[in-house]
Parts: C-alpha cells; structure tokens; sequence
C-alpha cells in the first residue's frame, strides 16, 4: 500500500495525510525512517486491538427453553399403573420469573386459589353462576391490566433506548470510529437482550391467562375461554390483544434487527479489504429474537374467529412440520375443486325446481300446494343419506362422490321423464333419489380431513360460497329455461327442462370426477377404521393422558396440581369421554342445553327459510299473478344477498357484538319479518310481500352464520369428530325442518290457497318466539 494511503487510513482525512506528506519530504531519512517506523507501529497496534476485539467470542446468551415439536409417532404409553410426568405450572412460573419483575407477572396462585373457591362456593349454593363470572371476569382483567401496563413500559423504555443508540448511530455515520461501533453493537445486543427478557415475561403471562382459563372451563364444565377472550379480543380498546397478539414487540423487534443488521453492513467501510470477511454473519442476538417471537407466537395462536359458518374449521393445536408435510401429500387442489362444485350442483339442484314445481305438479293432476311434497321429498332422502354418508367418508371419498353423481343423474332423468309418464308417483321417486345422492357431509369431511390447515378456511369459504352461489343460481337458471319442444316422445319445457339439464350436468360432472379425482393415502388403520396420521396421534396422546379427567366440581381435599401439567391443552379428559358418539343416541345425550337450544334456533331458521322458498311461487301467482320467470328473478335476488350480509357480518360486524348479542338481535328481527308477512288486512301488496320476506331471509342468513359459530364453540369435543359429528346433527336438524316446512305447505293447501300465507306462517311465529325464549334462558352459557 503507499505511503499516502496508509496515513489516510490510519490518520483518518486526506488534508492532514497532505500536510505529514509534505513535512516527510524535507526532513532527513533518519527522521522519516524513525516516524515511519512510528506510525507502522501505531497502524498495526490498532489493527491488531480490532482484530482481537472482531475475533472474540460472542457473548453467550443462555437460550430460552423452546418446546420441541409433538413427535409424529408419541412413544408408548407408560406401563399401567404409572401417570405420565407432569409438570407444575405453577413451580415452573414462579422459577422461570424475572425477579426485579416479580410483582408484575400473572398471580396464577391467587387464581388458581380462587378458582377452588368459586368451585365450592358453588358447589354448597353460596353463590350462583352468573355472579361466579362476573367476580373471576373482574379478577382476571385486573391480573392483565396490571401485565399490560407494564409491557407498555418496558416497551416504551426498550424503544426510547433503541431512539438514542439511533442518534449514537447517525453520529458515526458522519464520523467512523471502529470501537465507538463495537461499542455501539454491543450496546445493540444489550438492548436484544432485555427485548428477550421481555418476550419471556409475554409468553409466560401469556401460558398462565391460557392455563387458569381452561382450569376454570374444567372445573365448572362450560367453555368460559371462547366468551372471554372473544370478548376482550374484539373490544377497541382490548388489554388482551396486547398479550395474545403481541402488539408493539414486533416493531422494537424489527427496529432492532434493522439497525444491528445496518451496523453489520457498514464496517466494511471501515476495514482494510484484507479484514473485510467475505460472508457477512448475521448477528446471533437476531437469531435468538427470532426464535424467542416465533415461540411467542405459537404459544399464543389458539383462537379461531373464522371458518366455523361451515362447522368445518374448529380449535386446532399448531401442526408441526412433519404434520404439515403429511398434509401436503394428501392434499390436492382438483379434487378440492370437485368437492366444492359437488356442493355447488347439488344447491342448484335443489333449488331449481322452486318456480315451477306448483305447475309441474298441476300439469300431473295434483294441487299446487303438492309443491311441498315435490320439494319435500328430496330433504326427507337427505335425512338418511347425510348418516350413510358421513359414515362412508371414513373410508373414502372417490366412492361416495362417484354413487352421488350416479344417483343424482338418475333422479333427475327420473323427474323429466314424469311429464311423459303422467306420474307423480315418478316425479317423487326422482326427488327422493336426488336426495339419496346428498353428498355434503362427505365434502365437508374432505375439507376437515384433507385440505391443509393453512388454507382450510379459504377451502371453508369456499363451501359456504359454493352452497350461496347454487342456491342463488338454481332459481335464475330455471328463470330462462322457459323454451317448450319435444324430441320423438319426450318433452322438453319449463318444467322438464330443470331435470334434464341437472341430469347432463350431473353426467359431466361424473366424467370429471372419475378422471381427475385423487384418493388421499390413508396410511394408519386404528380399529379397523382408517385415520390420518394426525387422527393417530392424537389418539395415542389420549392414551397418554388416560386418567387424568377430574370430575366437574371436585373435592376440595384434591390437589390441584395435577391440573398444570405441560401437555397439548386441545386434549381433555380421559380415552373413554374423548371417543366419539357411536349413534344419534349417544350423540343426542352429549348434548348440553345450550346446544340443544343452537340445533332448535337453526331448526326453526331452515324453516323459516324453506317456508319463504318452497310457497313463494304459489303466493305469488295467487296475490300478485306472477309468472315463472318473475319469481325465479326474486329468487335468485334472495340468494344472491347471502354472500354480501354474511361478508359485513363476518368483516365488521362480528368485531363489535358478541355472537350471543347477534343471534338475540337477529331473532328479534326475523321475528318482525314473519309478523310483517302475516296478511292481516284485505289486500296485500308486493312491497310488504317483497320487503317482509328480504328482513327474513337476511335474518336468517346472519342467524344461521352466528348460530353455527357459536354451535362450534358450545359443542362436546366429542361431536367433532366420528360418522356422527356435530356437523352432522345441524344438517339432520335443518334437513327435518325443510321436511316439516315442505309438508306444513301441502297440508295447508287443503285448507285453500287463501289461508295458505297465514296457516304456513303460524308455526314460524311460534317456533321463533319459542327460540327466542330460549335463548333468553340460556343466554349466559352461550360462549
């Protein structure tokens, strides 16, 4: 290197390396040789002090203890007789505390005590259950209030330290000075340090409010957990969002990382080419924040607002990467696309009928009012093919969709072919085959078993997107096939046309699936009954934890240490109470009041609905003289209100009421839409006719959204799963209402088409009110 680079390097400016230049040159060589010498000297002490301050170790930062992954396989079970290890939440908090922080961490003992008292309070009737939730609802806002306030500070603290290292930062910047930059990274690392710290204070504080919720659901038997934090998550001004979601960390997390990594790139400016290393390393202090948020994050993620319209998306444990990858294999996105138009064709196929069954079946001989019937009949198969199908599903898939398909086309030939046969008898036995072929249970089995957690709740949508976007175009599709010709001997008009079309639908339909449809693997059998893996392994983490159920009120002489023990919290009781229901029997007694009044309010919404649907042809022709095309474009306009209400309801409303405040508020209103459909004077006209029957429909669609979610959270765990599930039992509930309502209709014809609005819309007034009473009585178990 030359003389005049050396002394810009070590001098640190190019005028002063000018002027030694210049002296240097008129001086005698004996005095440049010894100032050389000097500088040479100076030049390599400070190169060498930097490449010992570079070549230390980095500090060792003990690493914070981060569960490994749930093993695919669990190891055996202990040998009878022994418990599973467990550990004490509560030692474990009160050793892994930060003790300057001691005072600001949950006090999960004082919890846990008071948890033990309402118990007994309860128990001996000292107080009752609403007063119960409101002192521990109290208690626990306080405990994170008091964790809250304290992040807030020690954030505020991290942030105004990280703002003066920044100002510390700019400064060398303009003026490099190889150990202010040590200096200033080791400042940096210091600063991770305490961030980690913090991160720690989080997920503990985070692991307790998750831990003493699900001790106190344990004890008193209800889902406590899914009203509390639903509640507090959504409220604008939520203290829990600071816990669960972190809020603020990841923004200290990510000025920290920025500037340690902006320091990492800039001491190359700094060294000579010969220091500068060829691979920049990233920070280890990045690595271990990193991990610390990821671990955070994980620890905190077990709340579902979405996804549960369906009652196909419900609590999950976080899928390692093994389980990921499992999924992967057995997912494939045409035969989800398969699932999802099954689900699509067999709305239209229901509802393409509506306009111009009353004709179809006047053209046969009978009444219009036989309608029902003919409408009807495909819900009544529907009953028995949803359990056959449902059980199906736990074997395969391909199968199931194949038989539907093929039953569908038949059943639909069935009901065109009745016009030239002059049957009735025909025309019903092709809808109750259309409804043998009902394959929805098996499409949202596929959805819950097959599809990636990832994506699982755009697949859920989907569904419900599918099932929307049938029903608003089965009626809009029958609306223009008002052509009329015959081909030989068959005839071809307004009433046929819907069959044949569903028929050649169906056909395609079964061409498609036959060449494009992949059978997932199903590697594990338990039982004689195939099961995923991840089906397998929580089987056999249940065998882990058999013995560790409690009764619901315990004795107060029991310890309640062996509550806290550090196992996968979506897994409760015993192996016998987690098997699931093997018969409607079993299944229906599993059924808490709060369910039994869900199952009654979507019982009595299908009704409603179908009600509306299957008579709006025969009241409109009998008030209004509407033809078929007009009802079927009021029909769609119906269906086509599903997606837009349930997208507010979803985005926005659903974020500033409890779903217990929507469902009071939604019967109420469709209470008002029935009462307001009553023909009490001598005309009725078709604003009242047509606005009384959009206030119901979209009552019932919101209704039938928070109703299922809410279905999902007040359900056993044991009806999640099995042949029969609690999607199951909500489609055989809404399914017996469309039979009940189908046949309330042709009843009601015998009494004339002039009492049939009010005879028809008599039951619905008494179910809702029913309902309503009902959900005042158990408005407090609703979470």
């Amino acid at each position: 290197m030359p003389e005049e680079e050396q002394l810009r390097v070590v001098g640190g400016g190019g005028g002063g390396a000018e002027e030694g230049a210049e002296e240097a040159a008129v001086r005698s060589p004996r005095a440049r040789r010894k100032e050389k010498s000097a500088l040479a000297s100076r030049s390599a002490s400070v190169t060498s002090r930097y490449s010992r301050r570079r070549r230390l170790p980095p500090r060792k930062i003990p690493p914070l203890p981060i569960p490994h992954p749930r093993p695919l396989q669990p190891p055996p079970p202990p040998p009878s007789g022994s418990s599973p290890p467990m550990v004490n939440f509560g030692k474990k908090l009160m050793a892994d505390q930060i003790p300057e922080w001691k005072g600001y961490y949950i006090n999960y003992k004082l919890m846990k005590k008071k948890v033990k008292q309402y118990g007994q309070q309860v128990q001996q009737g000292e107080k009752d259950r609403r007063r119960v939730l409101k002192d521990f609802s109290k208690m626990l806002d306080d405990q994170i209030e008091k964790i809250v306030l304290f992040l807030l500070e020690q954030q505020g603290a991290l942030a105004s330290r990280i703002e003066k290292l920044g100002k510390q930062r700019a400064i060398l910047a303009e003026q490099p000075d190889i150990s202010a930059i040590a200096e200033l990274r080791e400042a940096y690392r210091e600063v991770g340090l305490d961030l980690i710290k913090l991160l720690k204070f989080v997920d503990l504080n985070a692991t307790g409010i998750r831990k003493i919720l699900k001790k106190f659901d344990k004890r008193f038997g209800y889902r406590f957990t899914d009203y509390y934090v639903t509640s507090r998550s959504n409220h604008p001004y939520s203290q829990l969002q600071q816990v669960f979601k972190h809020v603020g960390v990841g923004a200290v997390v990510g000025a920290l990382s920025r500037n340690l990594a902006d320091l990492q790139e800039r001491q190359g400016s700094y060294l000579s080419i010969y220091d500068q290393p060829s691979t920049a390393l990233k920070d280890p202090i990045i690595d271990m924040i990193n991990s610390s948020v990821d671990k955070l994050t994980r620890s905190t993620n077990f709340l579902r607002f979405l996804g549960q319209h369906a009652l196909i998306v419900g609590e999950e444990s976080p899928s390692t990467a093994e389980e990921e990858e499992i999924e992967d294999q057995k997912y494939h996105f045409m035969s989800l696309m398969l699932n999802l138009v099954n689900t699509f064709l067999y709305m239209v196929n229901t509802y393409i009928i509506v306009p111009t069954a009353d004709d179809y079946s006047v053209s046969l001989g009978a009444a219009s009012t036989v309608c029902g019937v003919v409408i009807g009949s495909m819900a009544v198969a529907q009953i028995f093919s949803s359990v056959y199908f449902s059980a199906w599903s736990n074997k395969s898939y391909f199968r199931p969709l194949i038989f539907s398909s093929i039953v569908l086309f038949l059943g639909n030939v069935c009901y065109a072919m009745a016009y030239d046969m002059k049957s009735l008898t025909v025309l019903i036995i092709g809808r109750l085959l259309c409804g043998m072929g009902s394959a929805r249970a098996v499409n949202r089995r596929y959805i819950s078993d097959c599809v990636p957690a990832r994506i699982r709740m755009q697949a859920s949508a989907g569904f419900v997107s599918a099932s929307a976007l049938g029903m608003a175009c089965g009626p809009a599709l029958a609306g223009l096939l008002q052509w009329k010709f015959k081909i030989y001997m068959v005839t071809f008009n307004q009433s046929t046309l819907p069959g044949w079309v569903m028929a050649v639908a169906w056909l395609l339909y079964l061409v498609w699936l036959w060449i494009s449809f992949k059978e997932p693997n199903r590697a594990t059998e338990v039982n004689g009954t195939q099961q995923n893996p991840a089906s397998v392994q929580r089987a056999d983490i249940e065998q882990l934890e058999n013995g560790l159920a409690q009764p619901l009120l315990r004795d107060s002489s029991k310890k309640d240490e062996d509550d806290d023990e550090e196992v996968d919290d979506s897994e409760e009781g015993t192996h016998d109470s987690r098997k699931p229901a093997t018969s409607i029997g079993s299944a229906y007694r599993l059924l808490t009041p709060s369910v039994k009044v869900q199952l009654l309010i979507y019982f009595m919404l299908k009704y409603a609905m179908e009600i509306l649907l299957s008579e709006s042809s025969v009241i409109t022709n009998h008030y209004f003289n509407w033809n078929t095309s007009a009802v079927a474009i009021f029909l769609a306009i119906l269906g086509l209100t599903v997606l837009p209400v349930n997208a507010v309801v979803g985005t926005y409303i659903s974020n500033m009421f409890e779903d217990r405040q929507l469902l009071m508020v939604s019967q109420i209103t469709l209470l008002v839409g029935i009462i307001f459909s009553f023909k009490i004077t001598s005309t009725y006209s078709v604003v009242q006719y047509v606005v009384s029957a959009l206030v119901t429909f979209v009552s019932a669609e919101v209704l039938e959204g928070v109703n299922l979610s809410l279905l999902s959270s007040v359900m056993s765990s044991r009806l999640s799963r099995g042949t029969y599930n609690g999607g199951l039992l909500s489609t055989e509930a809404g399914t017996l209402a469309r039979v009940v309502a189908d046949c309330t209709i042709t009843a009601a014809g015998y009494l004339g088409i002039g009492k049939l609005l009010n005879v028809t819309l008599l039951p619905s007034l008494v179910i809702c009110a029913a309902s309503i009473a009902s959900t005042f009585l158990t408005y407090n178990s609703l979470f």
